[in-house]
């Protein structure tokens, strides 16, 4: 790990040749230049970590989470009144082709794409020990699909850029359609997983990731019988389970688990920086945070409660609120934030990351967990009409909730599980499990970035339904519009 944090370091002190299309004509201004880089081990694994880079929340460029949750029915904006407009404007659905917001994730997540044509159109002239070198590729290929994933379900047609930008017909690319991305992201994937290994250094993907998003994308196309068989390949490695405490994929020392597929790095305390912004940008103001991305009243509703008003024990470890203890062991004020609640998945105690330090936060960002495929296994199987075997996964996700009181000494009735708290689905009924299965994505992968997606996925009357607070129009705003500064330069979809 400490290996993988110093070229972690290192990409972020050299100008490598993966400058912007813009500026292909200039000299490079580093210690490497495209004649004198890609030709070593080292070289390879430099770039490599350079594409990782482009992954972690250390640039606020990488602001996923706005179009993952504000863009959705699970949170909004928060912050001060007028600050960050452009994030109100996506909120609201209406935003310009200007926005900043719009703009930065293009462009960022765009460079990791650059970054990683480049590393693989030269992989081949790299001498290094083959089997790395086969295993750097599958790298490449996950990423690479990891940001076309996000690209394409935020923006929806996009250029599909394969090569890097060496001449003008590889600059100006073409609007590709979304079942062509798929399709290619489909074929990357498996030759990535074919080239990963079951278990790689902590920090980098490993088979299962690359399976984890397979299975994913498939889900998406409604290839339920293709999910389903990346699944089964996932089960096969049998290395991954349910944490037996859900909070333990949110805190520091507990990252990088047995649940986890696939996480993106962070480090507090490095120069130069690798921590993460998030801890400052939904941190309470009292904290020197911003409060940005506060959950919805209409989030906190959506978790199950007994008779006897026990709540869903997911709730509180994913949201502060009134009448509960807030991280640093202090009552939650429900005025730190518009909403009355903060996201607490992404956030650490300033025992941590002081006040002074708060946006260098420590927390990895989790994209995909066992938790799941467990849920897509559910949904493909009910999907491919056998609801009886999909409640199997969906009831584990809701056992592994529940039974936090059989470990978490902190919860008042620690010991035994209360009665009637999230019980085991029993219909059959393929509508009744469906919306079973929906509402435990909800639950369990909350304020993690997926809501967006699911929402668009689920349909028109879904999606406005949740947004019916908004401008959104399904048939206008089922994917964000292409941002003014790509549409300017690019001469292929003008």
């Amino acid at each position: 790990m400490r290996a993988f944090i110093r070229i972690f370091q290192a990409i972020t002190l050299t100008a490598v040749a993966f400058g912007c299309a813009d500026f292909l004509e200039e000299d490079m201004q580093g210690t490497y230049s495209n004649s004198t880089f890609y030709k070593t081990g080292d070289h390879a694994e430099l770039a490599l970590t350079g594409i990782y880079n482009i992954t972690s929340f250390s640039n606020t460029n990488n602001n996923l989470w706005v179009f993952g949750d504000v863009a959705s029915d699970d949170a909004v904006k928060g912050g001060l009144a007028g600050d960050q407009n452009d994030i109100q404007f996506i909120e609201e659905f209406t935003y310009q082709p200007s926005n900043s917001y719009l703009e930065n994730l293009w462009r960022h997540y765009y460079e990791g794409i650059t970054r990683a044509n480049y590393l693989l159109g030269s992989l081949t002239g790299i001498e290094m020990d083959e089997d790395r070198k086969q295993e750097v590729k599958g790298e490449a290929l996950f990423l690479r699909a990891y940001f076309y994933f996000h690209l394409v379900n935020v923006y929806g047609e996009i250029p599909l850029k394969l090569k890097p930008p060496i001449t003008k017909d590889q600059v100006h690319v073409p609007l590709s359609t979304v079942a062509a991305i798929y399709a290619q992201l489909d074929g990357d994937l498996g030759m990535a997983a074919s080239l990963l290994p079951t278990k790689n250094e902590v920090g980098r993907v490993s088979k299962g990731g690359a399976l984890g998003l397979l299975a994913k994308i498939r889900l998406f196309q409604e290839d339920y019988e293709g999910a389903l068989e990346a699944i089964a390949d996932i089960e096969d490695l049998g290395i991954y389970e349910l944490q037996v405490l859900y909070r333990d994929n949110f805190t520091l020392g507990n990252q990088d688990n047995k649940e986890s597929l696939f996480e993106v790095q962070h480090l507090s305390g490095a120069s130069p920086k690798l921590g993460s912004v998030l801890n400052q940008y939904f941190a309470p103001q009292t904290e020197g945070g911003y409060f940005f991305n506060s959950p919805t009243q209409d989030f906190v509703d959506e978790f199950e409660m007994t008779t006897a008003e026990v709540v869903d024990p997911r709730l509180d470890y994913s949201v502060g609120r009134a009448g509960q203890t807030w991280l640093n062991g202090e009552p939650f004020d429900p005025t730190w934030s518009s909403t009355g609640f903060i996201v607490k998945k992404h956030l650490q105690p300033l025992s941590e990351v002081p006040k002074g330090t708060k946006g260098d936060g420590g927390l990895n960002y989790v994209f995909m967990r066992y938790a799941e495929v467990l849920l897509m296994k559910a949904e493909a199987l009910n999907e491919s009409a056998s609801p009886a075997q999909a409640l199997v996964p969906l009831n584990a996700v809701r056992k592994r909730a529940r039974e936090s009181y059989l470990y978490d000494e902190t919860l008042a009735g620690f010991g035994s599980v209360p009665a009637g708290l999230l019980p085991d689905v029993v219909t059959t009924d393929r509508a009744q499990v469906r919306a079973a299965i929906r509402h435990e994505r909800r639950v369990e992968l909350g304020l993690e970035f997926h809501r967006y997606y699911d929402l668009m996925r689920y349909g028109k009357s879904v999606a406005e339904a949740a947004l019916s607070e908004t401008d959104f129009s399904y048939e206008e705003n089922r994917y964000f519009t292409i941002p003014l500064s790509e549409t300017d330069i690019n001469q292929s979809i003008n």
